[in-house]
């Protein structure tokens, strides 16, 4: 498939920016009923759906849109960042840390390819691009200390 224009955004960037924003939706929804239901992982499954399966993937959205990059690395990296973003949900959820292991490895594939396509375009403002890169970076740093928490919390 040939690369889009930088004024209509690409197929991928569009689900990006779609699903981003249905996350944020819907962890204001589980934030609203978690404490109605008593939901102990409520609070956390909120703050995780808006944050990480929500806003990150929304900027990650944002960054696509404007670019000129290959589809297939953008369908790639948005199936390793909600599937994985599942992954790691229901791991926590239903307390199996190897799910949540696996989940969290495929988050990093997922960060992997945003890397790779925000280096192969260097497109955009240095503020942007400095301040997209940052985010990635803190999502790189807190999916270990995720993971970290899991385990020991789970023993």
């Amino acid at each position: 498939m040939a690369p889009t224009s930088s004024a209509s955004p690409t197929a991928p960037a569009t689900a990006h920016l779609a699903l981003g924003a249905t996350s944020i939706v819907l962890g204001g929804l589980v934030a609203a009923v978690t404490g109605p239901f008593g939901w102990e992982k409520g609070s956390w499954a909120a703050a995780y759906l808006v944050l990480v399966t929500g806003a990150a993937q929304y900027v990650m959205g944002r960054r696509r849109a404007g670019a000129r990059a290959p589809d297939r690395d953008g369908w790639l990296q948005l199936a390793a960042w909600d599937l994985g973003s599942l992954a790691v949900l229901l791991g926590v959820l239903v307390r199996q840390p190897p799910v949540v292991d696996l989940g969290s490895v495929v988050l990093l594939l997922g960060l992997a390819l945003a890397l790779r396509t925000d280096l192969r375009l260097g497109a955009g403002s240095r503020a942007v691009t400095v301040g997209y890169r940052l985010l990635l970076l803190v999502l790189l740093v807190s999916i270990p200390v995720g993971m970290l928490l899991t385990h020991l919390r789970s023993g």
